[in-house]
């Protein structure tokens, strides 16, 4: 049996030590590069899921309270207006559901919506812009034919291949082509 004088204490070398704290600092960057590596594509995700379930919604509401709506798209917002008959007008509605919602930096939606498609113009003669949705969703059900893509796009940044697709042939309800989504076969 060998015994341990009192000069020689128990416990780990500073080699050892360091040799520890190099394999925990690996395992920390390797999980923080395969948990945050895709972060923008959920919060596209995220995105397109919000607005997604937003027009449904509204969409429903257009049904219900017999009423057209229209989703107006600029660069950096996106807000839903409410068609007044008696005036001829698109208004913004009360409802905090139906606010103006600002966009990610980092988000570029590109619109396709068909341009002979019937949409209910402003009346407006007192000489204020006139405000015509691009997409209307219509009190029968029906909207603007539309496709809505939804891409990742900054100047440091660019992932084309990744999309999220909005659309509707005005007719069927809104349908969201999702990236991570499988293609059913076609028969």
């Amino acid at each position: 049996m060998i015994k341990r004088s009192p000069q020689h204490a128990a416990g780990f070398t500073l080699i050892e030590i360091m040799v520890v704290l190099v394999v925990v600092g690996m395992l920390v960057a390797l999980a923080t590069f395969t948990m945050g590596g895709n972060s923008l594509r959920r919060d596209l995700d995220n995105e397109a899921q919000k607005l997604f379930l937003l027009m449904q919604t509204v969409s429903e509401q257009a049904v219900l309270n017999n009423t057209e709506f229209g989703l107006v798209i600029d660069e950096e917002q996106y807000r839903f207006l409410a068609y007044d008959e008696q005036s001829g007008t698109w208004k913004p509605p009360q409802e905090r559901l139906f606010r103006m919602r600002s966009l990610p930096e980092w988000l570029v939606v590109t619109k396709y919506i068909e341009s002979d498609a019937p949409r209910l113009a402003s009346g407006n003669d007192d000489g204020e812009e006139r405000v015509t949705p691009d997409v209307v969703l219509f009190s029968s059900g029906e909207t603007t034919p539309f496709e809505l893509e939804l891409t990742i796009g900054s100047e440091t940044l660019t992932d084309s291949d990744y999309a999220h697709s909005l659309l509707s042939d005005g007719v069927s309800g809104i349908v969201w082509d999702n990236p991570g989504k499988e293609e059913a076969p076609v028969e």
